[in-house]
Parts: structure tokens; sequence; C-alpha cells
């Protein structure tokens, strides 16, 4: 690991101290022309004691704001000192979680996976109009049945037309065979250019799809496209349970990441990652965002710098030997339940070294599923699986309960 360490609480509060004594004190220097402040003291009271000892609220208190992208160019001179950890944040993960080269990859902290998905679809929607003169119509979203609603969202606001491909209902995998009609008809469509969504690990099932499998189909047919991974569920599960893989950037197919950190990493909401190889950010620039210093280049804007501080506190409180221990504690009870469902013959689908168990209905009760919080696929009258997420709340004793109910059915 070259940026992941592991760091004491006091070194912790020394980092963010000296991070927000370089940003903007609106008490010691009144800035006339910033439109924000610290968060308002008459409501949120900012001389608690305990705040001595809780640089995340102290920070959240400061509000700073991280506008635009911190890893390229000039940003506000306002929030340097934030926006270094959260530069920070960005090439950790990039190197060390997602096996980029070091310097070789941009990055923000984004309001969720959501938008870090729209995000990519936003870059390559634009690259493929400036770099090789597409029409909107020859451009398209491709991707899996099962990948994230996002990129359904991502082709109704960018006016893109979103092909889905069939997956294997047992293996949750692409259907090579599907994957080649469904990219025939849109290329019969008129499509030219495809902006592919594979997944590292789907919402409902955990299941990852194999990147080189859309790229060896593009290059049959001789099509432009650029890949990115939506890793909002799995990027902070699977590149640690499944360090072999090479659905990250090692893969040259590879160009952007999302990962979602208020998942797994327990983060609060509003700490969505996006992350792309450099030279892909600057063709979303915003230019008439002129009073930005830096200009804008994110689809939210203004974002809160404290859930960057978040992100940091989690990553270097546990470091990397921390945080393999606890995702193996996770699968250890996704593991133990696998065991107990097969011994009674229930069938789910599991995707190995991931923390997802979903069963097929037909074994679960509606009660059943009621009281113990398993979410359906759909919510109409007929859903046809329901999913397990073993999270660090759910321990064996709750999955053991769950599985006596199901056993007295």
């Amino acid at each position: 690991m070259k940026f992941w360490k592991k760091l004491s609480h006091a070194e912790q509060d020394r980092r963010i101290t000296e991070a927000l004594s370089l940003n903007i004190d609106y008490k010691q220097k009144v800035s006339l022309g910033v439109p924000a402040s610290k968060l308002d003291g008459t409501v949120f009271y900012d001389q608690a004691p305990f705040l001595k000892e809780a640089p995340l609220l102290r920070t959240y208190v400061a509000n700073p704001n991280h506008i635009g992208c911190h890893t390229l160019g000039e940003s506000e001179e306002f929030f340097k000192g934030t926006q270094d950890i959260e530069r920070e944040v960005i090439e950790l993960l990039a190197v060390d979680v997602l096996k980029a080269e070091e310097g070789s990859c941009d990055g923000y902290v984004a309001a969720g996976g959501t938008e870090a998905n729209i995000q990519a679809a936003w870059i390559y929607r634009n690259y493929f109009k400036q770099e090789h003169g597409a029409k909107q119509g020859e451009i398209a979203l491709l991707g899996s049945q099962d990948t994230h609603y996002s990129i359904a969202k991502a082709a109704n606001l960018l006016n893109l037309q979103w092909y889905s491909v069939p997956v294997d209902d047992t293996s949750r995998m692409i259907i090579e065979a599907e994957l080649d009609r469904v990219v025939q008809e849109a290329m019969t469509a008129g499509v030219k250019y495809f902006i592919i969504i594979s997944n590292m690990a789907t919402t409902m099932f955990g299941s990852v799809d194999n990147p080189d499998v859309y790229a060896a189909c593009m290059d049959k047919y001789k099509a432009q496209f650029k890949l990115h991974l939506d890793g909002a569920f799995g990027g902070f599960i699977y590149p640690i349970s499944t360090p072999e893989s090479n659905v990250n950037f090692s893969n040259p197919h590879v160009s952007s990441v999302t990962l979602d950190a208020h998942k797994m990493l327990q983060a609060p909401y509003g700490t969505g990652i996006f992350i792309a190889r450099k030279g892909l950010m600057p063709y979303v620039f915003t230019k008439e965002a002129q009073y930005v210093h830096g200009q804008d280049i994110t689809l939210s804007g203004s974002r809160s710098g404290a859930n960057a501080i978040a992100i940091w506190m989690i990553l270097v409180t546990y470091g990397p030997h921390g945080w393999f221990e606890k995702i193996n504690k996770l699968l250890y009870r996704t593991d133990w339940c696998c065991k107990q469902l097969d011994s009674m013959g229930v069938e789910y689908y599991r995707r190995p070294k991931m923390n997802i168990i979903t069963i097929r209905a037909k074994y679960v009760p509606n009660h059943i599923a009621a009281k113990h919080g398993l979410v359906p696929d759909t919510h109409d009258d007929n859903p046809g699986w329901y999913k397990i997420v073993v999270m660090d709340h759910v321990e064996v004793e709750h999955l053991q309960a769950f599985l006596d109910d199901l056993g007295k059915n």
C-alpha cells in the first residue's frame, strides 16, 4: 500500500486541525465576496466542549465548500486545507484499492453513486461528441438487466438510448449471445458509440460483470466505447476480497469507477465517489462558471468538504489490514448462512466473496420476509427474489433467527 495507512485518533485530529487552519476562518478574516459562512451559530452551537474531541463535527461547523474537482487544475483557495484531504482520498482509493498507476486519476466525492454514474455517462457522451463528432442518436448506454436504475436516469437526463442485456437467471452473468444480439440491434438503429456500465456487484444480487466480455464484443464489431465500473456497492469489498481481479484500473478497458462510501464504509449519506482516468474530466468543464476559481466540473457543483473528511477518517482509522479483517468477518457470516441454506435445500444466488445472499422468493413466505426485513426485487405482488445483505449490524444470531423461522415454515 502506497497511501493507505492506519492513523491514531490524535494523528487524525492533528491532520484535520491543520487542514481547517488552511481554510477560511470566517471569524478571523471576513471575506466580503464568498456566498457562504460557517453553520449558523444560533442554531448550531459552535462552542460546545465536545467539539474539541470531534474533528469531523468541527469540520461540519466550519462548513467547507468543495465545489469543483481538486485533483486537476486550480480550486477555490478558501478551502485548500480540506481539499488536500479530498485529494488524498481519491489517490488512496485509485491506487491502493483500484490498482491505478500513481497520479493517473482524477475524482471527487459526489452526492452518491447515482450522481457518480450520471457523471460518467455525461463525460462519455461529451467525449464522443467532441472527439468523434458523434450525433446524439449515435451514442447509447449499454449494460446488464441487473444494472442500477441510476443508468435509466442517466439515459433520461442525457437523452441517450439505454440498451439492457439479459443475464442468466441462475448465474446472473451476461448471456454473451444476447449481448451480441443487443449490440447488433443498437448498431442497426444507428448507434456507433457505446457507454458501457459494467457492474462491480449489483444492488440486488451482488453479481459482478466481466468487463472483458463487453470489450470483446465491441472489438468484434469495431465499435467505439468507454467502459465505466459501477462499484457503488462492491467497491469497498470486492477489491479487498478478490485482490487477483482485474475489475479495476489495471484493466485497460476501464475508464472510470463509482464507489459509495455510505454503504459498506458506513459513512454519512452524501459520500459517493467518482474516479476517472486523467484527461476525461475536462469534457464536462462548465465554462459558464466564471466566478468559480478553477471552474466547475462536477454534476453537483457545491459539495460538503466534511463528507471527504468522513471518508478519510474511516479509511485511516481501520487501515488496510483492519479493513481486511472487517470484510472477512462479514464474509464469514455470509458463508455460514449459505451453508445453512444449502443444508435446507433453499435456492439462492451468492457471488463468491460478496456479502449479499439473494433467495428465490418461493422459499420465503411474505410474513417471514417482512418480519426479518428482507428486500424484494420488486414491490409488486409477485417478487422473484428476496435479498439479505450482511452488513456490520447483521450478526449470526440475526441470521439464525431468520433461518429458524424459515425452517418452521
